[in-house]
């Protein structure tokens, strides 16, 4: 075993050992910190106990405010009520909120940031242990958000240990370690383990007390062989100049993540989480590794269309196949789109298409150019493409208008637009779903049940659910789903979604 000892341990720490909390849904959630045990008072009697049983005493000011309530989004901007949690237990919400899809389609992604994100009363069995608003922080980690995590938890205020825990890892993962370290010295209800606290004593340039530290916590054993080994590598990287690089970790954490960067070390083979991926964005990153971050992030909305694209066309490609294909094809479209050339835009459009198409990709790419394709003079097929892709747009309604289709599918589609397909013949099962959903109101079973008993926000999460994409989602499932969002006034969610399963359909 390489020799670390770099300093001679001559105190012991006093802090106590803390039993092993819950693991969190997010299993990559560093173990940074411990709640720091309550002073007795001054003059106070002895605790003494007559029995083995710990009880569970929980305390909280009467006007403090339930952190399960908070959020970025008022109901003025969500369209959603206050009361949208009304009648619904912790527990339920909890699970629905974890079962939430991160490959979702678009439009039902958008919904759940919304939710996540919304402000709302908190549900009447609420506690200051934050359940919901820690499943909502973990949904948006999961996704990879994590600017709207990190507002979520400065909102809420990163004073309790779980909070913390999670702020303090999307610090990590932001480059904002020095601040968190701060913080963590400046909370006194924080208890940082002893690998966090050897970590910001070196981000605070005092690596005498790092070292120490570190061979006191390894001596007790509240610092693992790994770990002290990668800890040492991070505290004096010129020991170990010609040495094996460290293993693999058998669970990547922010923490250790941001330690084997800082040293070099090679990453763990396979992908890594998306909230992990926000490094690789960087200037500093290899472009390559920039545009696979970016595709990945994209897809699940968490980098806005413009710096995908910003991305593709940054610079020019010195490679063939895979990504760089992708590269050139958009580039080329661009190109054309930017210089009003429209021949050129009716030849790459459909390569630039095709290739969003294979990595899912499509709605960014519509997102981005949608609004402008709907005003280049095309014709034929590469005009029915174009209008395709402006339905898959922001401004779908808008630009629906300037197309006139000339088939049964496009009229359906473009109805489906303007929310109006009566009188109009399906172009198959799915579709038939979906005209069904506009033409009568939700009938009756679980979503209406949830809906009659107040149970708003439940029953939105489990319509969500049902939605997979048009060659999987039952076409009842897809009938009740948009049915109750019409219902409860998120019709711009159902005429998106309902777009998006005829035309992502069978993607490639």
């Amino acid at each position: 075993m390489l020799n670390r000892t770099l300093a001679v341990c001559a105190i012991c720490l006093s802090t106590p050992a803390w039993a092993e909390e819950p693991l969190s849904a997010i299993d990559w959630l560093s173990d940074t910190v411990r709640e720091a045990p309550a002073a007795p008072s001054e003059g106070a009697a002895p605790d003494i106990a007559d029995s083995a049983t710990v009880a569970e005493v929980t305390t909280r000011p009467l006007d403090a405010p339930d952190k399960d309530a908070v959020g970025l989004l008022p109901p003025e901007t969500t369209g959603l009520p206050r009361d949208l949690w009304a009648g619904s237990s912790t527990a339920s919400l909890v699970s629905l909120i974890a079962r939430q899809r991160t490959d979702a389609l678009p439009a039902i992604q958008d919904l759940l940031y919304t939710i996540l994100l919304a402000e709302a009363d908190p549900p009447a069995d609420s506690g200051p242990e934050a359940r919901l608003l820690l499943a909502r922080l973990d949904k948006l980690l999961e996704l990879g958000a994590l600017e709207q995590s990190q507002a979520l938890l400065e909102r809420a205020g990163p004073t309790e240990p779980e909070i913390f825990r999670r702020w303090f890892d999307v610090s990590l993962l932001t480059g904002h370690e020095n601040h968190a370290c701060a913080t963590m010295r400046a909370t006194p209800a924080i208890a940082p383990t002893l690998p966090a606290r050897v970590f910001c004593l070196a981000r605070g340039g005092d690596w005498n007390a790092a070292v120490l530290t570190m061979e006191t916590g390894e001596t007790l054993g509240r610092i693992s062989e790994a770990e002290a080994d990668l800890l040492a590598r991070f505290l004096d990287p010129a020991l170990f100049e010609g040495t094996p690089d460290p293993p693999a970790p058998e669970r990547l954490t922010p923490l250790i993540f941001r330690i084997r960067e800082a040293i070099a070390a090679p990453r763990p083979p396979g992908p890594l989480p998306l909230a992990f991926l926000h490094t690789d964005l960087s200037p500093n990153a290899g472009w390559k590794a920039q545009l696979d971050a970016a595709e990945r992030l994209a897809r699940n909305r968490s980098v806005p269309p413009g710096r995908l694209i910003a991305l593709y066309t940054g610079r020019k490609p010195a490679a063939s196949g895979g990504v760089w294909d992708r590269v050139r094809a958009v580039q080329a479209f661009d190109v054309a789109m930017l210089a009003g050339d429209t021949e050129g835009v009716a030849t790459w459009m459909p390569r630039a298409w095709q290739a969003m198409r294979e990595v899912g990709l499509e709605v960014p790419f519509a997102r981005y150019y949608g609004a402008r394709l709907a005003l280049r003079p095309l014709t034929g097929e590469p005009e029915n493409l174009a209008f395709r892709i402006a339905l898959l747009s922001d401004g779908y309604q808008a630009t629906s208008a300037v197309f006139e289709p000339q088939d049964a599918e496009g009229r359906f589609l473009k109805s489906l637009a303007l929310g109006n397909v009566a009188d109009l013949t399906p172009p198959g099962a799915v579709a038939a779903a979906i005209a069904d959903a506009f033409s009568a109101p939700l009938g009756t079973g679980t979503l209406k049940g949830l809906l009659d008993e107040g149970r708003l926000g439940e029953a939105i999460l489990r319509a969500m659910l049902r939605i997979e994409d048009g060659a999987h989602t039952d076409p009842d499932d897809i009938q009740s789903a948009l049915a109750l969002m019409r219902q409860v006034g998120l019709e711009d969610v159902a005429r998106r979604t309902a777009l998006q399963l005829l035309l992502l359909d069978a993607r490639g």
